[in-house]
């Protein structure tokens, strides 16, 4: 028996190539962005120590942004899980002032560092419940449910206080703020800032939570198909950004040694603001920690770099809108791209 004979091969024909795997082009696109990221912020260094070099290459100048960086920080980490998800949170910036002033009256103090800490953190958790519940069980749109938590919070905030400021007289939550807690040059409110960015960071690219968070904001519906529980996945989203804004009030209290009911004030512009200039689509399915983080430093020396400057604070804004308004065009560029 004759075996076949095969075709004699055409030296033209190519041997087609292997394709690279996609999560290399996805993390090519990351460290671009992170490199970019990095520039401005450099950048914006170099301005700022061109413009103002005493005072704003000053170890306690860097130690202040860094510090105010942090407040705002946290809320961004808890954020870019909510908007990695497909949803949205208004509500930030008033909860973090019902945490604050909730856990800075009399009756709280009272129970001293720990009760400052434990109520701070438990408001913030019980509203991000309450959104978590309306949006995913009651089938809210996030933009309508964050934003009645928005009003309501800030209302109480302003109930609560009846417009006054609230002084904390625990000396162990004020002694934190104070250069002797410094550990080895550097505020406890940023080791706080950071031990939750890396929290956040594993939890989003190593864990199980995290791809599911990434498999919602991409495709809800597929995400369903493939055994995710959509729903309590969001409510544990809006639960995760709660935990958030009540350790960012305790961080407030510190750093501000007092509640106030306008604390946290557009808070939630920020935290979106730089989420979404650390390359998180705002439609869902990607995010980066790392970005966002970066987003915040961005956002924080711009501020430090005007103030020192003595110019205006509608300048200020109208910088940070153009900034976000190029990061979205940059990101709709790259989507159309891919």
């Amino acid at each position: 028996m004759t075996q076949p004979v095969s075709p004699p091969r055409d030296s033209t024909d190519k041997v087609p190539e292997a394709q690279p795997p996609a999560w290399r082009g996805l993390l090519a696109r990351a460290d671009v962005r992170t490199l970019s990221l990095l520039g401005v912020l450099a950048a914006l260094i170099l301005i700022g120590g061109i413009t103002k070099p005493d005072e704003f290459l000053d170890s306690r100048n860097l130690q202040l942004v860094l510090t105010q960086a942090s407040v705002i920080g946290v809320v961004t980490v808890g954020m870019t899980f909510v908007i990695v998800s497909g949803g949205i949170d208004l509500s930030v910036g008033a909860i973090v002032a019902l945490a604050s002033v909730w856990a800075t009256t009399v009756a709280t103090q009272e129970y001293g560092f720990a009760g400052i800490l434990f109520t701070a953190v438990v408001v913030g958790v019980g509203c991000g419940l309450v959104n978590g519940v309306l949006i995913a069980y009651g089938a809210m749109v996030p933009f309508i449910a964050t934003l009645a938590m928005l009003a309501s919070a800030r209302g109480l905030a302003l109930q609560i206080t009846d417009g006054k400021t609230q002084i904390v007289t625990v000396p162990s939550v004020l002694d934190l703020g104070e250069r002797d807690a410094y550990v080895l040059g550097v505020p406890p409110l940023v080791l706080v800032f950071a031990v939750v960015t890396v929290i956040g960071w594993l939890v989003l690219n190593r864990t199980t939570f995290g791809r599911r968070t990434v498999a919602v904001g991409g495709n809800p519906e597929a995400a369903r198909l493939a055994g995710i529980d959509v729903r309590r996945q969001r409510l544990y989203l809006y639960l995760l950004s709660g935990l958030c804004c009540g350790i960012a009030a305790f961080l407030l209290i510190v750093l501000s040694g007092s509640g106030q009911n306008t604390n946290g004030n557009l808070y939630e512009l920020d935290a979106i603001a730089a989420a979404i200039i650390g390359g998180t689509l705002l439609t869902g399915g990607r995010g980066t920690i790392t970005g966002s983080v970066l987003g915040v430093l961005i956002f924080t020396t711009i501020t430090n770099i005007f103030a020192l400057n003595n110019l205006q604070s509608d300048v200020q804004q109208i910088a940070k809108g153009a900034i976000i308004v190029a990061a979205v065009l940059v990101q709709r560029r790259t989507a159309s791209t891919t």
